[in-house]
């Protein structure tokens, strides 16, 4: 057992500092309750009003104002007890988002919550309404959350079970005001790195529109465009199944990507890291399909928005069947041109209207592309690749304030580090 160091005590919540205390979050409280959803659903929703905050509007420590529905005065009498207060805290206690935090502010004053939505009221002078926000998310906090769910899966909370919560509290409302300062200062500079990869991401798409349909030319280039079809650039080939045996090893001949590692967002372009390799014998055995160093890879099945992702393979490589690979015929064109023009296709659009909507090789082979000389495709792909490489920068940069900021409170809401 580790030695407790001096100033410190152990608690039901940790180690805290000695003049901190664990309470009851029902004793920091007036109020713990939720709304409900009006009479018709959806049908009395408006298109402005009194702002109606369900589940989906309640983010990780942040509101998610895009899909925020209204109600009108009327509906709203009906159920005045749930009307929001400026710094509520909300807690989702029900289905996929439970656990998820956030404070209300002018923007939802006055509105209300649904059945999903718990609203927590701080006792004003006891509880800083950002520090429960900030120690709901921690881990300590998700920790307490998933205990009430049966058998690890989250359920549902109740009231009792919130109130039940234990809080280690700073002596002073002060204290915990600044420590709720330091994080939100942290959560600001990464809310601005969004913003700032959100406007560069679309810049580079007004420059992928403008560039790969040319519309606007490179200085130099003046040649026309020929038009071809995808399927006089290559040819388009389906992955192999990957039996469950298989699956996990860390060794072997070839990478082989599943179609969840779509989901890797940590290279722009590039599929690098698999967790799962085959020996070459089991490839012979599984009759796997090999893709080619620079094949560009795209899922074929599922939800439209998880077909726009397509990635570049980085060495010869196995895809599942799931994905289906897209392989250039040597000398043809510049690989990165091509998946540049296939970042500018909405796949999503040329699915087959079946139960599991999937995509067909031949119909995206017949779509047709200006395609200029390749000199101007590499000048086109420098500029693109420069701005993805500028991206891949701030995301990485972003990741590590991420991680910053999840160090700052584990120290800050235990106490391990005090703020002067």
């Amino acid at each position: 057992m580790s030695k407790i160091a001096e100033g410190y005590k152990q608690t039901e919540v940790g180690v805290i500092p000695n003049d901190w205390e664990v309470v009851c979050l029902g004793e920091m409280t007036i109020k713990v309750g939720s709304g409900i959803t009006p009479t018709g659903g959806e049908r009395v929703y408006k298109k402005d009003g009194r702002p109606f905050l369900r589940s989906q509007n309640v983010g990780w420590g942040h509101l998610l104002m895009e899909d925020i529905a209204f109600i009108d005065d009327t509906i709203h009498d009906t159920f005045k007890d749930t009307e929001i207060l400026e710094n509520d805290v909300f807690l989702n206690i029900t289905g996929a988002s439970i656990g998820r935090s956030a404070v209300a502010d002018s923007r939802v004053k006055g509105g209300n919550v649904n059945q999903h939505v718990c609203i927590i009221r701080t006792v004003k002078d006891k509880l800083y309404p950002r520090f429960l926000n900030y120690l709901l998310l921690s881990r300590a906090g998700q920790k307490q959350i998933d205990s009430f769910q049966a058998g690890g899966n989250r359920q549902g909370l109740n009231f009792g079970q919130i109130r039940s919560f234990k809080i280690p509290l700073p002596p002073t409302k002060a204290e915990q005001t600044a420590i709720a300062t330091a994080l939100s200062d942290a959560d600001a500079l990464i809310s601005s790195l969004e913003k700032l990869i959100a406007k560069k991401r679309n810049i580079k798409q007004g420059a992928m529109q403008q560039l790969l349909t040319g519309k606007k030319r490179l200085p130099g280039f003046s040649g026309k465009w020929e038009v071809k079809k995808l399927g006089n650039l290559g040819k388009f080939r389906g992955g192999s199944g990957f039996p469950t045996k298989y699956q996990g090893r860390v060794e072997g001949n070839y990478p082989f990507f599943k179609v969840s590692d779509m989901n890797n967002e940590g290279n722009a372009t590039f599929m690098i890291n698999s967790n799962n390799w085959i020996s070459e014998t089991v490839r012979k055995e599984t009759s796997a399909n090999t893709f080619p160093r620079h094949s560009i890879v795209f899922a074929k099945i599922g939800a439209a928005i998880f077909l726009e992702r397509k990635k570049v393979l980085s060495r010869e490589s196995c895809i599942d069947n799931n994905m289906m690979g897209f392989i250039l015929d040597e000398g043809c064109a510049h690989f990165k041109f091509i998946y540049y023009l296939f970042l500018n296709i909405q796949l999503g659009k040329l699915v087959s209207t079946t139960a599991l909507p999937s995509l067909n090789g031949r119909e995206i082979a017949e779509l047709e592309f200006g395609i200029p000389e390749f000199e101007e495709q590499t000048a086109i792909v420098q500029i693109l690749s420069d701005m993805d490489a500028e991206i891949e920068a701030l995301e990485k940069k972003m990741e590590k304030y991420k991680m910053i900021k999840q160090g700052m409170m584990q120290e800050l809401l235990t106490g391990k580090t005090r703020l002067v």
